[in-house]
């Protein structure tokens, strides 16, 4: 399993491969990231800058008690609805970056299909398929972000129990979410692909953590998106190898 788990990071890294190979391309692929990026921005930034109303608002509770354990409940309470914010807004920028981008990164995944040969779909799912998997991308985001924060009460362990429980679950949606180009371009049915993921859940769930990780760098999920798209075209195909697949439908 472990090994399983550093393939699937290993192909993060294999798709940084494709700034050297086609740099204006992934330049490209940037565009869509810092639009979405100053999107959420403009809804993140002002919820962190007034945590301190938003926690002592929730804790009226807390304003006779002493100041040392007043602080310690507060403080802690501020970490846990930071990183379900912070979760929350990773899952989201990845539905709107697709969304918003997906004609670069049809070039990203159709330049990556190209490379790695065999017969190349002519579509990837249209417009509506994305427009859906994004809605369907920030409701099940929604659903870690309230379970960061439910996990976060724990006691003493609870802020960094919440923060692996959170990395590795919106880890798991996002390979999922970013393979899918790939397996809608094929007519994938749903029924076929759960039973490839779970096939395959150490190297997806390796792929997805990375990928995470890297977006809570500031300015990372910027740099990465590019990079992710491709790593998950080459991670999608390499699930696919010797698992039959329907013949792709072409797309008008």
């Amino acid at each position: 399993m472990l090994s399983e788990f550093l393939t699937g990071i290993r192909f993060l890294g294999r798709g940084f491969a494709y700034w050297r190979r086609r740099p204006g391309m992934m330049t490209l692929g940037l565009v869509p990231a810092l639009l979405a990026l100053a999107l959420l921005a403009a809804v993140l930034i002002p919820l962190l800058l007034s945590l301190g109303t938003v926690v002592a608002w929730a804790t009226p509770f807390a304003d006779s008690w002493d100041p040392f354990w007043q602080n310690a409940v507060r403080s802690a309470l501020g970490l846990i609805i930071a990183l379900a914010a912070v979760v929350l807004a990773s899952i989201t920028f990845t539905a709107l970056t697709l969304l918003i981008g997906d004609p670069f990164y049809q070039r990203i995944w159709r330049a990556v299909e190209t490379d790695l040969g065999g017969d190349v779909p002519e579509g990837d799912g249209g417009f509506l398929v994305a427009l859906g998997e994004s809605i369907r991308l920030i409701a099940l985001g929604v659903l870690v972000a309230v379970l960061a924060l439910v996990v976060g009460f724990v006691p003493l362990i609870g802020a960094p129990l919440a923060a692996i429980t959170s990395v590795l679950l919106s880890g798991r949606l996002l390979a999922r979410e970013l393979t899918g180009r790939a397996l809608n371009a094929r007519d994938i049915p749903s029924r076929q692909r759960s039973h490839l993921f779970a096939a395959h859940r150490a190297r997806l769930l390796g792929f997805g953590a990375a990928t995470q990780l890297c977006f809570l760098v500031p300015l990372g999920a910027v740099f990465i998106m590019p990079t992710a798209v491709a790593a998950a075209t080459l991670l999608a195909r390499d699930l696919l190898a010797g698992h039959p697949s329907p013949a792709p439908v072409r797309h008008a």
